[in-house]
């Protein structure tokens, strides 16, 4: 771009030398067309080099604005799936199980509460009465997951729904299980592609966006979250757009 940027600089002030010195050299009859000539090269390359300039940063203002939109959608996925896997153990392979599921179910409220009993292995042992702590769990009650992460909201009916970008696309969303030292450890991952949220931009500046590689930056060609290859449940977006975790 910035090569772009300094040929165009360049032909623009060769084409500006070009009027002053044709309209001292030239013929009178030839000058009027000639000059409209060369001031139309200016007028054009003056015109690419703004356009070099003001797309770039129209193009980051619009892709900011999309990918906020985006995470929000993501994070309501996250908060979905992770209240299934409390409930359930394991999380929900598709957006109809996941909706359903926040419909339907509810978070157990519990109290923990330490207490004592007579241990009696060692109470018979010592023939004194012997005590072992323990830990004691009271069912509260029970509150409706969709009251709990929605209130009185219902936009987890549409999350699946990519708000920005291509009309009609929705988020990837895949579940399952990672095997580490012999334990099955339940995994998600939601996305979607650059392409599809950007599908109306400049095709250049969308080629360099799904190569970014950077720390305050988007890394890779999709947003997304969770991952089928660790075990991990966090954002690939950086702190800027909000908490990735």
């Amino acid at each position: 771009m910035l090569k772009f940027i300094l040929i165009a600089v360049g032909a623009i002030v060769l084409a500006f030398v070009l009027v002053k010195v044709v309209d001292k050299l030239l013929p009178s009859k030839a000058k009027p067309i000639l000059t409209i000539v060369l001031w139309a090269l200016i007028a054009y390359f003056g015109y690419e080099t703004y356009q070099s300039i003001y797309e770039p940063i129209q193009f980051n203002k619009l892709k900011k604005k999309r990918y906020a939109q985006v995470i929000e959608s993501l994070k309501d996925i996250r908060d979905a799936q992770l209240a299934h896997k409390t409930v359930t153990g394991k999380f929900a392979k598709d957006f109809d199980g996941l909706i359903k599921f926040i419909d339907t179910a509810e978070f157990t409220i519990t109290q923990r509460r330490d207490s004592s009993v007579l241990d009696e292995e060692m109470t018979k042992r010592y023939q004194v009465d012997m005590f072992k702590d323990i830990v004691i769990i009271d069912t509260l009650g029970f509150e409706p997951v969709k009251d709990s992460l929605f209130k009185n909201s219902d936009r987890y009916k549409t999350m699946m729904n990519v708000p920005v970008g291509k009309t009609g696309e929705t988020f990837k969303l895949e579940a399952g299980f990672l095997e580490q030292n012999g334990i099955n450890i339940p995994v998600f991952e939601a996305s979607v592609l650059k392409n599809v949220i950007l599908h109306d931009q400049n095709r250049d500046l969308l080629v360099q966006e799904n190569q970014v590689v950077s720390v305050d930056g988007v890394n890779g060609n999709a947003l997304k979250v969770g991952s089928m290859e660790e075990v991990k449940t966090i954002g690939n977006w950086p702190k800027t757009y909000g908490d990735n975790e």
